[in-house]
């Protein structure tokens, strides 16, 4: 069994993945990995792995980079929907990247966040905690 992460069980985690197939070995049935992407979990990809997943388009996306953009647009396209954008401008408590950082860029979704309506908030601002660990003595 994974490792669970921020309390969540792998199981109910959509990551990028390889192509796996079923063959019968020595009599066994067995699942091979192959030497094949089957999505990349950024971008176009988001959208697909989701869906591939869950079977559905959820009502409810949040995003804290450009790489996010698809899956935002996506999930957002029809009513009833929640989309919002963590911006991450807190580097005394968390890290902190914009349009002009290369990892965890954030330009164009938080652009095209208003006329999207997309919900904006800032983990500075609005948040009061952001690791619970770090609350305590």
């Amino acid at each position: 069994m994974g490792r669970i992460h921020y309390g969540v069980p792998p199981s109910q985690v959509i990551g990028s993945s390889i192509k796996t197939k079923y063959e019968i070995i020595n009599g066994n049935p067995e699942l091979l990995r192959l030497p094949e992407i089957n999505f990349i979990d950024d971008k176009e990809g988001k959208p697909v792995g989701i869906f591939s997943n869950i079977g559905q388009k959820p009502i409810a996306a949040f995003g804290n980079s450009d790489g996010d953009f698809q899956m935002l647009e996506w999930v957002t396209s029809q009513e009833p929907f929640l989309g919002m954008i963590i911006k991450h401008d807190d580097a005394q408590r968390e890290w902190s990247y914009t349009k002009d950082t290369l990892q965890g860029k954030l330009d164009k979704a938080l652009t095209m966040a208003s006329e999207k309506n997309w919900i904006i908030t800032s983990m500075k601002n609005d948040w009061k905690t952001i690791f619970s660990f770090m609350n305590k003595s």
